[in-house]
């Protein structure tokens, strides 16, 4: 018979108990995982980390927009599409241009802004007022206001169309939807729903008030708010019923109101006005009585900046531009042109650094550093410059005037 083996010792049954129960605890983890990949590796000591799962990202509410309009891609900024030289494919490939009407030239200066040269000169209607993108942006449309017709420009090619009858056209808007243009026909006091293209008549709106001039959308383009500048008085218009829900006189005596801007938000409409020397801020959804911002003498055009978070103000009546911050709901800057001028109507480079704004009154046009003020270039003109177009600009449609995009 073989030897008996000797009994074990105390410690070699202890040391027995403690490699059990690790490799007990080394099996248990193992089962834990569901599928191969995420068993961890068995090898003792080199167990990986597991990723913590993040909470997902609460969902931005939907904003239910006017019907047939695109989504709005952000319901606190109405203009996330506008993001510099973010382009759709339809303008991509257009010239860079800056479109200058001449009221009393009866003529559109086109302009290299490379080079600040005045690369064309567009014969028009009689008193051009404005230079407006079409809602599908592949036209510009000459408002060509005593001339009572609208001359198109192909933005690709730089030449003009044969001219289309329209009445009155001061201004023209585009709904969100691009179902309808909208005509300020100002002396005619009417507000013209008309085809995009075509712009045959759909529906005439008779106004009360006089001069009605300029205009822009709530965010979810469900009514737009219209300034009266011979009657200081402010309209509110149902988009799909295209009838007034809503009028009111501006509480200061003699007030011209000029360009109407909304907050990147939605929550407020700013309202220039040249003689109160600033701007109304207005609740749109309630439409009460708005308050008056001092900006400058002749407060006209309102244009805000490619990361939406300032507004710059032209005061046409001292040469000056005022920039509004819109979180802080204050001005934080006055930029002055150096030799003075009348900052009218203008619009924003693609890159978001430039500002061009016609000199109504000087027969000029200026260039503005938005991030300095500095003034880059002045411009001579035809007679009368207004409301210069620059083209193209990001965004996915038009709402009009010299270029509202979303």
């Amino acid at each position: 018979m073989p030897p008996t083996a000797p009994a074990p010792t105390r410690t070699a049954v202890a040391r027995a108990l403690v490699t059990g129960a690790a490799l007990t605890v080394l099996a248990g983890l193992a089962a834990c995982g569901t599928e191969t990949g995420d068993q961890p590796d068995r090898t003792l000591g080199e167990v990986k980390p597991v990723k913590p799962v993040r909470p997902a990202a609460p969902a931005r509410p939907v904003v239910q927009g006017l019907p047939g309009m695109p989504p709005v891609l952000h319901p606190r900024d109405v203009y996330a599409a506008d993001r510099p030289n973010k382009l759709s494919p339809v303008v991509r490939d257009f010239p860079s241009r800056v479109y200058v009407p001449n009221t009393e030239s009866d003529t559109v200066s086109v302009i290299d802004p490379k080079t600040y040269e005045i690369v064309e000169t567009i014969q028009v209607g009689r008193q051009p007022q404005h230079v407006v993108p079409s809602w599908d942006l592949k036209t510009l449309w000459v408002n060509n206001n005593r001339g009572h017709t609208l001359t198109p420009i192909d933005p690709k090619t730089g030449k003009a169309g044969k001219p289309v009858d329209v009445h009155d056209p001061y201004n023209l808007y585009f709904t969100p939807n691009g179902k309808y243009a909208v005509v300020m026909a100002s002396l005619d006091r009417e507000l013209v729903f008309r085809d995009p293209h075509t712009m045959k008549i759909a529906k005439t709106v008779p106004v009360s008030c006089y001069g009605v001039n300029h205009a822009d959308f709530s965010l979810d383009g469900r009514y737009f708010v219209v300034s009266c500048e011979f009657s200081g008085e402010l309209l509110k218009v149902d988009t799909e019923k295209m009838e007034v829900v809503g009028q009111q006189k501006l509480p200061f005596e003699g007030a011209m109101p000029q360009d109407v801007k909304i907050s990147p938000d939605g929550k407020r409409f700013y309202i220039a006005d040249m003689m109160a020397d600033g701007m109304w801020v207005l609740d749109g959804d309630r439409f009460t009585e708005p308050t008056l911002l001092p900006t400058g003498k002749g407060t006209h055009g309102l244009y805000v900046s490619r990361d939406s978070r300032e507004m710059y103000v032209s005061n046409r009546g001292e040469g000056s531009v005022s920039v509004f911050d819109f979180e802080k709901g204050e001005l934080t800057k006055k930029w002055r042109l150096p030799d003075g001028g009348s900052p009218d109507m203008g619009g924003v480079s693609a890159d978001g650094k430039v500002l061009w704004l016609s000199g109504r009154y000087d027969d000029e046009v200026y260039a503005i550093d938005t991030r300095t003020g500095e003034q880059l270039a002045r411009v001579k003109v035809g007679s009368g410059p207004h409301g210069l177009a620059v083209y193209p600009q990001p965004g996915r449609y038009s709402l009009g005037h010299t270029g509202i995009f979303r």
